[in-house]
């Protein structure tokens, strides 16, 4: 509950992602001095990456809420599963130095000023984590929403979301592209907000259609 995101993942451009969570603390999404609630670019050492949208700054994207999921497409776009907080969920398309609203707004909303979400949830159907792209498809793991979101991306928005595995694995806690092709999910049934079953918490392969 600290709002810590915590995800990273190395670009097709070799540098860092990181994303951040606000720390509890909504309007440090909106400053852009603060590293709290944002995506940030760097280098592998850590300096912050040439041709990031502030000079000098990690920052690559801000207003964010809770970043949980980071994974790019076959066009080298990154996208972005994040935790809302009572009305909305996110999937976003990163936009470099885009205002992604939070706390001024959750979900789509706020007009021009803001980058909308792609897609959107109610949390108990998601409370997002790792996401994966195979095939210019979103696979999105969902933790209180107990299932798999499978999102075909379209241009530059998303498609409409199909649910898998709807309570029958409980909480996913992320999702892996498989070197055959198929999926690794993981699940998180022993984080002290699940139902622990027989063999949990695992690794399960998924085929994918």
């Amino acid at each position: 509950m600290f709002h810590d995101g915590g995800r990273i993942v190395f670009g097709p451009d070799g540098m860092l992602y990181a994303g951040t969570g606000d720390a509890t603390e909504g309007p440090l999404a909106q400053n852009r001095t603060s590293l709290a609630g944002k995506i940030l670019r760097m280098t592998p050492d850590g300096e912050p990456a040439p041709g990031n949208p502030f000079p000098g700054s990690l920052v690559y994207s801000y207003g964010h809420r809770n970043v949980q999921g980071l994974a790019f497409d076959s066009q080298g776009r990154l996208w972005a599963a994040e935790h809302g907080k009572d009305r909305w969920d996110e999937l976003n398309l990163i936009r470099p130095g885009g205002n992604y609203g939070w706390p001024l707004v959750e979900g789509r909303g706020g007009g021009g000023e803001f980058v909308q979400p792609a897609a959107q949830w109610r949390p108990a159907e998601a409370s997002p984590s790792g996401i994966a792209i195979v095939d210019d498809v979103v696979y999105m793991a969902a933790l209180r929403g107990r299932r798999l979101w499978q999102v075909p991306i379209r241009g530059d928005t998303a498609g409409d979301p199909v649910a898998y595995f709807t309570g029958e694995l409980g909480r996913l806690r992320t999702v892996w592209p498989a070197p055959e092709g198929s999926l690794w999910l993981m699940t998180s049934n022993r984080d002290g907000r699940g139902e622990p079953r027989q063999g949990d918490d695992r690794i399960v392969r998924v085929e994918l259609n």
